[in-house]
């Protein structure tokens, strides 16, 4: 489903480059992704500047692609509902994730799993356009940045990067070290730059204070019991909205053949609807 061609970034959209190349690359594959990458350029271009000539042609001309996009989807799910359009996103966002980090935690460090964790970093920028991000994304998208950036330093260099979420005592990033330029993929030279994340998202001294999630790179442990309900539990529309949006969670999950993320997703589910807390 390839899109047609945009006219040259103007320099007040260049933090959202690479969201819009995270796009054009995913249109083949997973087309509902590069819909909301774009979705996400536009909206973030419209706050950026809507004003001057350059700025308002190149967003006419995206929002030209959005709708064609949208129509090719036609009734989509993914596209006519919020809620699985996110899930959607956040999944496939995590399984690039998910792939770099076992690749890093194995030793094995390569230019494809850089990407891939970039790239996981900007399609939880693009999960924004759905809300506020949880604190569990937050979390991924900071360590996500901060390791594609600190292993190319390491390979650039001719260091061994440490595996793992390690702390990086005295480790500074200049302006420099913000750019990951690298041949990425087979017929994809392209250059990754952190330049789209905020200074506070570079790290400057020690990580150990980012939060991996457990079971971030591994497999779900057994499930726990799930807490039988006592007593009659009412629950309020808003716990039913939320039992759906984790059964829809785990519907997408499921489409990756993701059955940790599925089952945890149908525990929380579960917890809710008997317990009437999460």
């Amino acid at each position: 489903m390839a899109a047609a061609a945009l006219p040259v970034l103007p320099p007040q959209f260049k933090s959202i480059q690479h969201h819009l190349r995270t796009g054009q690359e995913l249109d083949k594959r997973e087309p509902v992704v590069a819909y909301y990458c774009r979705l996400y350029a536009m909206q973030t271009g419209m706050k950026l500047d809507s004003k001057t000539p350059e700025c308002r042609k190149f967003l006419s001309k995206l929002m030209d692609q959005l709708e064609t996009m949208k129509k090719q989807l036609g009734d989509n799910e993914a596209i006519t509902q919020e809620i699985v359009g996110c899930a959607h996103v956040e999944n496939y966002a995590l399984k690039m994730f998910l792939y770099a980090d076992n690749e890093d935690r194995a030793g094995r460090f390569h230019k494809n799993m850089i990407k891939s964790f970039y790239t996981a970093s900007l399609l939880i920028d693009v999960l924004t356009v759905f809300g506020e991000l949880t604190e569990e994304n937050v979390q991924h998208r900071k360590y996500s940045r901060w390791k594609a950036a600190y292993i190319h330093n390491c390979l650039r260099n001719g260091e061994t990067p440490q595996p793992g979420p390690i702390g990086m005592e005295g480790e500074d990033y200049d302006d420099d070290d913000r750019e990951v330029g690298l041949s990425v993929l087979p017929g994809q030279v392209s250059q990754l730059s952190t330049s789209t994340a905020e200074p506070s998202d570079m790290p400057t001294s020690n990580y150990t204070g980012i939060h991996i999630p457990p079971g971030a790179h591994a497999p779900a442990n057994t499930p726990a019991e799930v807490p039988h309900s006592t007593g009659e539990v009412r629950l309020t529309p808003e716990d039913f909205a939320r039992a759906q949006k984790y059964c829809k969670y785990a519907g997408s999950a499921l489409q990756y053949e993701d059955v940790s993320t599925a089952v945890q997703n149908l525990q929380k589910a579960l917890k809710l609807l008997t317990t009437g807390r999460e």
